[in-house]
């Protein structure tokens, strides 16, 4: 149980970075050249935070590692991660979600389901 708890902490802080730098660089806009980029990128917060994030995630990742088989450990922490940054699009960025990709994060939780078993 702890490993799983763990192992969601490790998907949160991942989707949740993902999430923070999407709205980083929005706020940044289009940019040509890294150099620009890493310029404007020391001032923005929510890119700033998304990168702390990543490191935690980082973090619990490894610890689960050292804990659970990587051939159970990564297919959810990535197809989870999917599942979380979508909706968290959806809601939080007025992405829009297809029928489609609906039907495919059912697959991808019956999946799950199957592999821990």
């Amino acid at each position: 149980m702890r490993d799983a708890a763990i192992l969601i902490i490790a998907i949160v802080f991942n989707a949740s970075a993902n999430v923070l730098i999407k709205v980083g660089m929005l706020k940044i806009g289009k940019t040509e050249r890294v150099l620009d980029l890493l310029q404007k990128a020391i001032f923005q917060p929510a890119l700033l935070g998304g990168i702390l994030l990543f490191v935690l995630s980082l973090g619990a990742y490894s610890i689960v590692l050292t804990r659970l088989n990587l051939s159970i450990a990564y297919p959810i922490m990535v197809s989870m991660g999917l599942v979380l940054v979508t909706c968290a699009s959806y809601f939080l960025l007025n992405e829009a979600i297809r029928p489609l990709q609906i039907i495919g994060f059912l697959l991808i939780v019956s999946g799950i389901w199957i592999v821990v078993r």
